[in-house]
C-alpha cells in the first residue's frame, strides 16, 4: 500500500500534468479564437470592397443616355476608380504576409505589370484632353467670329467663322488618321513641362515615361487583358479569397482604361476588346451593363472611326458640320431662317464650350491622380514582394 507522502505526490503530480495539459489546450482555443476572428475581419473586409465596387459602378452604370459619356460621368468614373483602387491599397497593406506568399505573390506581380502599362494609357489620356483643348480655341474663334451682337452679320465674319472650322476639321481628321500631335512630346504625370521633356521622334518608348509615334492604345489595352483569368477554387482558399480582390482590381483597372480610350482622343484607339466577367461577382452585372450601353453608344452613333466617344466631342461634331454648310451656302444679305440657323447653332456650341471650360481641367486632373496613385501602389507592392525574397532567403 503507498504511503501518504507517495500519494500526495503523485496526486500533486497528476495534477500539475494537468494544469498544463488544460493550460495548453486553453491557450491553442484563444490563438482559434484570435485566427477565427481576423480570418472572420479580413473576410468582412473584402466582402465590404467587393459591395462598394458594386455600388459604385452600380451608380454609373443606372445614369441617362445624356449624361453617359459625358465630362461630368468620366469625372465620376475616375473618382469610382481612385476610390476603389485606395481601398485595396489598403486591404493589400493591411495583408503583407498574404501577399509575399503563393499564389499571391504571381498574382500581385502581374497587376502590378499591368499598372505598369495603364500609366501609358493615362499619358495618352492626357495628350488627348490636351488635342481637345486645341479643338476649343478653333471653336471659340467660330463662335466669336459669328456671335457678336453689336453689328449685323457680314461677309467678313463668316469668313473668319469657316477658316477656324477648317481648322477645327483638320486638326480632327489629324487625329484620326496620324495620332495624336502631341504625343510627340513624350510628356508624363511624373516629369515638369520644360523644354527638356521634348526628346527626338525616333527616342525609343518606355512605359510611364513616354508615348511614343508608333504607340498603339488598342493594343496597349490587349496587352493589359491578356491572362487575365478568374482565381481558381484552391487559389481563393489559399489566400483568404485575397486573389478575389486582386482580380477585382484587375477587371476594374481594365474597364476603366478601356472607357478612357474608347471616350477620349488617343493614338490609334480601339474598341473591340474582348470583356467578359463571371456572373459570380456582383460587380459583373452594372460593368457588363455599362460595356453594353457604350458599345451601343459606338454602334448607334457610326463613328467607329471618329475621334472619341465623349459626349461634347460628339456634339462638335454635329454642330460644327451644320454650321460649315450654313456658312458654305450663306447669300448675303442673310434671309432670317438662315440667321435663326446660324444662332441656334452658336448656342449649341456655346453649351460644349462652357462644358470645355467647367471640366476639362477637373478630367485632366483625375487622370493626373490616377496616374499617381498607380505609382504608389505598385512601388509599395514591390517592396513587399523585395522584402518578402529578402526575408526568405
Amino acid at each position: 500500500m503507498p504511503s501518504t507522502e507517495n500519494q500526495s505526490s503523485s496526486a500533486s503530480s497528476s495534477f500539475s500534468s494537468f494544469g498544463r495539459s488544460l493550460f495548453g489546450i486553453r491557450q491553442e482555443q484563444v490563438h482559434s479564437v484570435e485566427a477565427s476572428h481576423e480570418s472572420d475581419s479580413c473576410n468582412l473586409e473584402l466582402g465590404s470592397f467587393q459591395k462598394r465596387v458594386t455600388d459604385r459602378f452600380h451608380d454609373l452604370s443606372v445614369v441617362s443616355d445624356d449624361e453617359l459619356l459625358s465630362i461630368d460621368w468620366m469625372q465620376k468614373l475616375l473618382n469610382a476608380f481612385i476610390c476603389c483602387h485606395e481601398e485595396f491599397r489598403a486591404i493589400m497593406l493591411n495583408n503583407k504576409e498574404q501577399v509575399s506568399k503563393p499564389p499571391l505573390d504571381r498574382m500581385t506581380s502581374e497587376f502590378i505589370e499591368r499598372s505598369v502599362k495603364a500609366l501609358d494609357i493615362c499619358n495618352a489620356s492626357r495628350d488627348g484632353i490636351e488635342n481637345i483643348r486645341m479643338w476649343q480655341k478653333h471653336l471659340e474663334i467660330a463662335s466669336c467670329a459669328l456671335g457678336s451682337n453689336k453689328r449685323p452679320l457680314a461677309e467678313g465674319q463668316f469668313k473668319r467663322a469657316r477658316k477656324a472650322l477648317m481648322d477645327l476639321a483638320l486638326a480632327m481628321l489629324d487625329e484620326k488618321e496620324s495620332g495624336s500631335v502631341f504625343s510627340q512630346r513624350h510628356r508624363s504625370f511624373g516629369r515638369h513641362n520644360s523644354s527638356k521633356d521634348h526628346h527626338s521622334a525616333g527616342h525609343s518608348r518606355s512605359h510611364s515615361w513616354s508615348v511614343s509615334r508608333s504607340w498603339s492604345a488598342a493594343k496597349q489595352l490587349q496587352s493589359i487583358a491578356n491572362n487575365l483569368v478568374p482565381p481558381r477554387a484552391n487559389e481563393i482558399a489559399a489566400n483568404s479569397r485575397l486573389s478575389v480582390s486582386v482580380y477585382t482590381m484587375n477587371c476594374i483597372l481594365l474597364f476603366v482604361l478601356w472607357i478612357l480610350v474608347a471616350a477620349i482622343p488617343c493614338q490609334d484607339r480601339g474598341l473591340n476588346l474582348h470583356f467578359s466577367v463571371p456572373r459570380q461577382f456582383t460587380w459583373s452585372t452594372p460593368v457588363t451593363l455599362l460595356h453594353e450601353r457604350i458599345m451601343e453608344e459606338s454602334k448607334k452613333r457610326e463613328r467607329r472611326n471618329s475621334s472619341g466617344l465623349l459626349k461634347e466631342i460628339y456634339q462638335i461634331e454635329i454642330t460644327t458640320r451644320h454650321l460649315t454648310d450654313l456658312v458654305d451656302s450663306a447669300q448675303f444679305p442673310l434671309t432670317e431662317k438662315h440667321k435663326m440657323e446660324v444662332e441656334q447653332d452658336l448656342k449649341e456650341l456655346k453649351l460644349v464650350l462652357e462644358a470645355f471650360k467647367d471640366g476639362l481641367d477637373p478630367l485632366e486632373c483625375l487622370v493626373r491622380e490616377v496616374f499617381q496613385k498607380i505609382v504608389i501602389c505598385r512601388t509599395e507592392g514591390l517592396d513587399s514582394l523585395c522584402a518578402s525574397n529578402y526575408t526568405g532567403q
